[in-house]
């Protein structure tokens, strides 16, 4: 026995070996792709050209692929490779990579998402490398790479989800730019408003008493909000902009129009923070005698679940590779951004790790956009890439590793659900705690 976990051992280190090199062999290659992907700079459901840039490259530059173009939708793809052979019966272990690519408006990949496409390609050529290379796998495997669109608005993953485009994954992968590197951080649960007001126009000098003022509810609401927030427990937030405010300083805003985000660090938290938001917008348009329409998003983003299992791994194998994991509590415990892959973390166990690239500069800023597309971003780039790789490696030949992710998956998700039936059993929102950091 000692001797078969030796040489199975020793087997899985030269697969770690071989898919560092396979990616160390393509970086000019993925260099090219990220750029392009940067360069084209699309925004939510419009990546039409960043979707054709994968594409070809899991059709033309990589060989041995099925590609499924438009998958689901219209800027999604899949890419698949295997099975392959193994002694593990009929059973095989499908491993997902995921890629974005959708950039933001004004400022083009602030959060750059290109890396995370480059990785989600990465990871791809590198296990597939390592796989083919191997003569007796421990199991039979399945490589599947998904392009995941509108993560800065909209929700892609969850469209993929309610149109099955994430069934038959074992495991999903991906990680994401930041400031620092983090095999967890507690990304946020998330919703969207657009809040209209409708009034009446009217002269502004003449006779203002005939109209009936939309920017004054929309002033309102936004100092209710501002109010509201001294109220608030200190890791919810809220946050928006007032979109429409008028036409012409002498006609009384007959429409006026803002747009929030409300975020908790638990999506069981949510309910709560949207009714005393509303309460805020129907008040505004109660006192200035206005209509008032709210309309949420297509979708509610959810807080990602932690994986212990696949964070510990994470860590294990990047701290072999030379990254510098942040140890500052304020960091690891501040709520921040949200992502729609929380969604998917209730639906397949997986992990969503944050990787430095050789800046400082904070997401979603020009500086961050420059970042993203510079040379100097290709080594953390890829390192994160093989880091993904090596824990892919670690549970595809550890069939225990792979029984403890799926329990942490099932713990993670009961604790989540058993707490949101307290709350709609009547728990009151100051009985629980939360943190959360991402993309949108």
């Amino acid at each position: 026995m000692r001797t078969a976990y030796k040489c199975n051992q020793e087997k899985l280190q030269q697969c770690k070996q071989k898919a560092g090199c396979c990616i160390d062999s393509a970086k000019d290659t993925l260099f090219a792709l990220s750029k392009d992907i940067w360069s084209c700079a699309e925004l939510a459901y419009e990546e039409k050209q960043s979707h054709d840039i994968l594409v070809r490259f899991f059709t033309e530059t990589e060989k041995g692929w099925s590609v499924e173009s438009h998958y689901k939708l219209d800027t999604a793809f899949r890419a698949t490779w295997g099975p392959t052979g193994g002694n593990a019966g009929g059973d095989t272990l499908n491993i997902g990579f995921l890629c974005e690519y959708d950039a933001l408006p004004g400022i083009g990949h602030a959060c750059g998402h290109n890396l995370i496409a480059e990785v989600g390609a990465a990871a791809a050529v590198g296990i597939k490398g390592a796989l083919e290379a191997l003569v007796d796998p421990p199991v039979r495997v399945t490589v599947t790479v998904i392009g995941t669109p509108a993560e800065e608005e909209g929700g892609g993953k969850i469209d993929l989800i309610e149109a099955g485009g994430f069934e038959g994954l074992d495991l999903v992968f991906m990680a994401h730019p930041s400031q620092e590197d983090a095999a967890y951080l507690p990304d946020m649960a998330e919703d969207d408003v657009t809040v209209k007001y409708y009034g009446k126009a009217s002269h502004a000098a003449a006779y203002p008493w005939e109209g009936i003022n939309a920017l004054d509810a929309a002033v309102l609401a936004y100092n209710n909000l501002s109010v509201l927030r001294q109220q608030l427990k200190p890791d919810w937030r809220l946050h928006g902009i007032i979109k429409h405010g008028g036409v012409k300083p002498n006609i009384i805003p007959a429409y006026s129009e803002l747009d929030f985000y409300l975020r908790t660090p638990k999506r069981r938290d949510l309910p709560f923070l949207r009714e005393k938001a509303e309460q805020c917008f129907r008040s505004a348009a109660m006192a200035t005698g206005c209509r008032v329409e709210l309309q949420y998003g297509p979708h509610e983003y959810h807080n990602v679940l932690p994986n212990k299992t696949l964070a510990r791994l994470y860590e294990e194998n990047g701290k072999a590779l030379g990254i510098e994991f942040t140890t500052d509590k304020q960091v690891l415990n501040t709520p921040s951004g949200s992502t729609d892959f929380g969604n998917l973390s209730f639906v397949v166990p997986g992990i969503h790790p944050y990787f430095y690239i050789g800046s400082e500069a904070l997401n979603h800023t020009e500086e961050y956009t420059a970042a993203a597309g510079s040379d100097k971003a290709q080594f953390f780039t890829l390192r994160t890439a093989k880091t993904l790789v090596m824990m892919a490696l670690d549970v595809l030949f550890n069939p225990e590793l792979l029984k403890q992710v799926k329990e942490d998956f099932r713990v993670s998700k009961l604790k989540e659900e058993c707490e949101v039936t307290g709350r709609e059993n009547g728990s009151g929102p100051g009985q629980w705690g939360g943190a959360a950091s991402a993309s949108r």
